[in-house]
């Protein structure tokens, strides 16, 4: 069995994005049957990594120094690497590749995270101005992981890899062994970014159509954008509560309290949100997407995300106790097909075929 150089640089150490936590789950999964050793660049970045998993700093991934690190890890004698993202350097490299593409929201919407520095926005608009750069990447990897079928449809579409494909789906790691009772609150949730096509403005004028509801924003925001959202909110009469970013912890207990996980995005790779709400059999009223449609099937109670009365309609309809009793009892079964155990396996499986 090869020992499989992991990086972990993605792993966030303020709280998980979706790439943060496909990496911490699947090190975890992969470390209790294969040889590991996770690549990181903060000796913070530890407290994520699993005891007995061997790890090695190098540069962070924006570093200029990422052009030579096939370098190092042909000097560590690398025979194997994983990373999950697409831009690890690899010029030079001696051993086996494998990259990861989640998706391709950002040909469609440029504006890049705010969180990023100046230099790195702008060079983050300038790659998503063509696929070349991407082809670029993919191309010298010896295989590419995908999040969704619907992620891999489009990367075909696009012919942006002469490489295999495959898809390895993200994962719960909490599915509740009993069903949900009504909930004595009607607290909605929306966790994930305030960026433009994430869509916020739509789920608080459709929630403000709805009585008695409560809109639960988790994540972190800007003063800015923060402000922006209130001010709608007070226009509209919607009730709204700021959480400025929660932890594991607060996240999960407000997920098997809640009434219904909302989510009006224009774009995504896949959701993760979606399958946590689903595993603790809290309903998901989400936007029309191909990829939603793909993960949350005939469970996902669907509107169009222009039009936030088709949101309001789907909330009034779910109000009826038999019917949320019956999309939270089915959202807890669908959920069961997205595990990090077997993901973990069918990468391993993947990545040791390679060798």
């Amino acid at each position: 069995m090869p020992s499989i150089f992991f990086d972990a640089r993605f792993i966030r150490l303020d709280h998980h994005d979706g790439i943060s936590r496909f990496s911490v789950e699947l090190i975890n999964e992969l470390s209790k049957t294969q040889n590991l050793t996770a690549i990181i660049h903060s000796e913070a970045q530890k407290r994520f990594i699993p005891s007995g998993v061997d790890t090695v700093i190098l540069n962070a991934p924006e570093s200029p120094r990422e052009f030579f690190i096939a370098r190092k890890l042909n000097n560590l004698g690398a025979e194997l690497v994983y990373s999950p993202m697409q831009i690890m350097g690899s010029w030079g490299r001696k051993y086996k590749l494998v990259l990861t593409l989640h998706d391709l929201i950002y040909y469609r919407h440029r504006k890049p995270p705010t969180d990023l520095n100046l230099i790195i926005r702008v060079l983050w608009r300038l790659y998503h101005l063509t696929y070349i750069p991407q082809r670029l990447l993919l191309n010298r990897a010896d295989l590419v992981i995908t999040v969704s079928e619907t992620s891999k449809k489009l990367i075909e579409k696009h012919r942006l890899t002469k490489r295999p494909v495959e898809v390895i789906y993200n994962g719960v790691s909490e599915i509740t062994s009993k069903p949900r009772e009504y909930p004595e609150t009607k607290d909605l949730l929306y966790i994930g970014s305030f960026m433009p096509y994430k869509n916020v403005e739509t789920l608080i004028t459709g929630v403000a159509q709805v009585s008695g509801f409560t809109l639960h924003l988790l994540s972190k925001i800007t003063p800015k954008r923060e402000k922006e959202l209130l001010n709608l909110a007070q226009r509209l009469g919607t009730k709204l509560v700021f959480h400025r970013g929660v932890d594991d912890e607060t996240y999960q207990k407000l997920l098997k309290n809640a009434f219904a996980l909302l989510t009006a995005s224009k774009d995504e790779g896949f959701g993760i949100p979606v399958i946590e709400a689903m595993a603790q059999g809290t309903p998901v009223v989400i936007t029309d997407l191909e990829v939603f449609r793909e993960i949350a099937g005939d469970v996902g109670l669907y509107f169009d995300p222009s039009d936030p009365r088709q949101l309001a309609e789907q909330l009034t309809q779910l109000s009826e106790t038999s019917r949320w009793l019956n999309v939270s009892a089915q959202a807890i079964d669908r959920a069961g097909r997205f595990n990090w155990r077997d993901s973990a396996t069918k990468l391993a499986s993947l990545l040791n075929n390679l060798s």
